[in-house]
């Protein structure tokens, strides 16, 4: 079963051994290392899927296999390290990559002894029990090093025992907090971290990152690149949930309006309702919220995407979308079907309706 801090069809970040496209962030770690300006809790923010937790990972190797800064000896202080990376034979990487590292604590979902179901959030026992990792660690007098994956994921209790612990630090603790959603965090716990930014990698990035993983996408990179915003993490939900198509199938229905073609929708609607079928259906939805983004903006700018991630889609979106007006308009109907897809979903709603409804609200927006 795929770990909740594990994108599906991808490998867990512990196991990723070189992060593309995010040099200036571990340029930043390094700096601080290197100047003895080694923050207590870090924040690793950025879009999904571009390797926060794969930086989180790597900052956890280099700091328990790398001795502390020295003050200048006989023969001068040694020269900083230009890289996190470890060799895979080190001692610390072996045991990380055994999951027996003792100065290590991944704190993530986890489930519920009663029903022996992922819980949907990360409780406050969860963090509870860095109380016991820390006590035990610390025998060694070595750094220890918490990766919270995501934080975003922690309730109100457990996010209040973080913050206890980030306003009195264990000595020799480093806190590595994830978060795709920093906004969402107490503000007490961003004050009290350094923020490390990573960003969306380029069509180059994705490409070495997707070779690195074993993952054969084909002539689809450019619209997987183009779809995915730069995050490989969404990429390869894409690629393995048959993404591609199934966004195509969206360009293919409005390509025709005003014209509905009403059985079309209906038999992707289905699709969606299939047993079994939930993650189709988020990803269903998520598309048909990209097609609309892609809609507005294509009226707010006045210019199609520059690389089609469907084929037809320049042509549909220009004619869609002709002018602000337009944009606006779309703009409006990603808001509200956005809000009745949350609703229907929360409520249990069939998915079926819901998926035929909100297209069928799309094939009324149509300009003209």
């Amino acid at each position: 079963m795929t770990a909740p801090d594990q994108i599906d069809g991808a490998p867990h970040p512990r196991d990723t051994r070189t992060l593309f496209g995010q040099d200036a962030a571990q340029s930043s770690f390094l700096e601080a290392f290197a100047t003895d300006r080694l923050h207590h809790a870090w924040l690793l923010t950025g879009p999904k899927g571009v390797g926060k937790a794969t930086l989180a990972w790597s900052i956890a190797r280099f700091l328990l296999a790398t001795p502390p800064v020295q003050e200048d000896g006989l023969f001068g202080a040694p020269p900083a390290p230009t890289s996190l990376a470890i060799d895979p034979e080190h001692p610390v990487a072996r045991r990380i990559a055994a999951g027996a590292e003792p100065g290590l604590k991944a704190i993530t979902r986890t489930p519920n002894p009663t029903t022996d179901r992922m819980r949907d959030q990360i409780v406050v026992d969860d963090i509870r029990a860095l109380a016991g990792f820390f006590q035990l660690s610390a025998a060694d007098g070595g750094r220890r090093v918490v990766i919270v994956d995501a934080a975003d994921d922690m309730n109100t209790s457990a996010a209040n025992a973080l913050l206890k612990m980030l306003e009195e630090p264990p000595d020799g603790a480093t806190l590595l907090l994830v978060s795709h959603r920093p906004s969402g965090l107490l503000p007490t716990i961003r004050s009290r971290c350094r923020t490390l930014r990573l960003s969306s990698l380029s069509a180059e990035d994705m490409a070495s990152a997707f070779e690195q993983a074993e993952i054969e996408v084909g002539d689809d990179s450019g619209a997987l690149a183009e779809l995915s915003g730069g995050s490989v993490g969404t990429a390869i939900r894409l690629s393995s949930l048959d993404g591609l198509k199934t966004y195509a199938t969206l360009i293919s229905l409005i390509q025709s309006l005003p014209q509905f073609d009403r059985s079309a929708a209906l038999k992707l609607a289905e699709s969606a309702a299939a047993r079994g079928a939930e993650a189709h259906r988020d990803l269903l939805f998520e598309l048909i919220d990209l097609m609309l983004s892609r809609l507005a903006r294509t009226g707010a700018t006045g210019l199609a995407p520059g690389i089609e991630a469907a084929p037809g889609e320049a042509a549909a979106l220009a004619r869609l979308a002709p002018d602000q007006a337009a944009g606006r308009a779309w703009a409006h109907v990603a808001q509200e079907t956005g809000a009745r897809v949350r609703h229907g979903i929360a409520v249990n709603l069939d998915p079926a309706a819901l998926v035929l409804d909100t297209l069928i609200k799309i094939s009324q927006t149509t300009p003209g």
